[in-house]
C-alpha cells in the first residue's frame, strides 16, 4: 500500500478486533466471555464495562490516528494547525465524545455508572489537549497520564515519511509526558526497523540504541521480558501491566510480540490478556504489519473493520 499504510491498517484492524473486550480487567469474567471460542475477535456483543460502541468501530486510541489520517488526506500544509482543528471537530464540544464526557460527570455518583455510557469514550490526554487548544496554549499536549495517545496520533504521520524530530512535535500536540514521548519513539524505531527489512527488529533495536541513554530503561526492560518468553502471556501481562500506562502497556506488548509467530496469534493473545488491550493492539498490529506485510492481516478481520475501507482506498 502507498506510504506503508498497511501498517496503519494493521493497527486499525487490531484495535477494532479487541474493542468489544476493551478494559475488561476481571480475568474470570473475560474468560467466561470467550469460553469455547478459538477466535474471539470482534465479539458481536460489547463486554467493555466502561462504554459501548458498535463492533467494528475503533477505540479512542485508534480514533485519534484516524483524525490525523484525515488531516493528511486533506493536505500536507499546516498539518499541526489543521490537526488541532480536526481534534476539536471530532472530539470537542458538539461531538459525541464530549457529550459522553458530560454524562460521565453526571453519573459518577451512580453505583454502576460505568455501564451507562452509550457511545465512545474520550481519553484524558485528548480532554487536556482540547482544553489547551481552547486556551490557545502553544503547547497543547496532556500532562496527567503516560499513555499511548501520542503514538496512535502520530502513526499515519510517521508512515508518510516525516523525520523523527517532526514526529516528536506531533506527539507533543497530544501528550507532553516525557515517558509517553520516549516510549512512542521507541515503538516508531521498532516499526521503522521492521519496514527496513530487519529479521528481528527487537534485537536490532537493542544493538542500535544500546548506548543511547534515552532508551536505557526500555532496553533493560526488553532484556528482562525475554526471560519470560516461555511464560503464559496473560499471566505475564498481569505482572508487567494490564493498564493503559507506560511502561506496562509497552512491556506487555513486547511479550506478545516475542511470544507470537504472526499477527493473528499476537492479537488474540493480547485480547485474551484483558485490561487495556486496545492500546497494546495498536502497536502490536502495526508492528506485525510492518514486519510481515499487508497479507498478514486476516482478510475476514479487515472486512469487519469500519475505518478499513478509507485506508484501503489509498492503494
Amino acid at each position: 500500500m502507498k506510504n506503508n499504510l498497511h501498517v496503519f491498517l494493521g493497527a486499525t484492524v487490531a484495535d477494532a478486533a479487541a474493542r468489544p473486550l476493551h478494559w475488561v480487567y476481571n480475568q474470570k469474567k473475560l474468560n467466561s466471555y470467550i469460553k469455547g471460542r478459538k477466535d474471539f475477535s470482534f465479539l458481536k456483543k460489547n463486554k467493555s464495562p466502561f462504554y459501548n460502541i458498535k463492533t467494528g468501530k475503533v477505540s479512542g486510541y485508534n480514533e485519534i490516528g484516524q483524525v490525523m489520517f484525515e488531516t493528511l488526506l486533506e493536505s500536507h500544509d499546516n498539518i499541526d494547525q489543521r490537526f488541532k482543528k480536526n481534534i476539536m471537530k471530532n472530539f470537542g464540544p458538539g461531538s459525541i465524545y464530549w457529550k459522553n464526557l458530560g454524562l460521565r460527570s453526571k453519573y459518577r455518583k451512580v453505583k454502576d455508572w460505568r455501564g451507562i455510557i452509550k457511545g465512545p469514550w474520550i481519553h484524558q490526554n485528548v480532554i487536556e489537549t482540547i482544553k489547551n487548544i481552547k486556551l490557545k496554549k502553544k503547547i497543547t499536549g496532556g500532562t496527567k497520564v503516560n499513555e499511548s495517545d501520542g503514538f496512535c496520533a502520530s502513526l499515519p504521520y510517521f508512515l508518510y515519511g516525516f523525520d523523527f524530530k517532526s514526529i516528536e512535535k506531533i506527539i507533543s500536540l497530544v501528550t507532553v509526558s516525557k515517558i509517553s514521548r520516549k516510549y512512542a519513539l521507541a515503538k516508531f524505531h521498532l516499526i521503522d526497523l521492521a519496514l527496513k527489512g530487519a529479521k528481528n527488529p527487537i534485537n536490532e533495536f537493542i544493538k542500535k540504541f544500546r548506548k543511547n541513554s534515552n532508551f536505557k530503561i526500555i532496553i533493560n526492560d526488553i532484556t528482562k521480558i525475554k526471560k519470560f518468553k516461555s511464560k503464559s502471556h496473560s499471566a505475564i501481562v498481569k505482572k508487567l501491566g494490564m493498564a493503559c500506562s507506560y511502561p506496562g502497556t509497552f512491556n506487555s506488548s513486547i511479550h506478545a510480540i516475542l511470544n507470537s509467530s504472526n499477527y493473528k496469534k499476537a492479537i488474540l493473545k493480547t485480547i485474551k490478556a484483558g485490561g487495556c488491550n486496545c492500546s497494546r493492539a495498536n502497536f502490536i498490529g502495526a508492528y506485525f504489519a510492518a514486519l510481515e506485510g499487508f497479507g498478514t492481516i486476516p482478510k475476514s478481520w479487515i472486512k469487519k473493520t469500519y475505518p478499513a475501507k478509507k485506508i484501503l482506498d489509498q492503494k
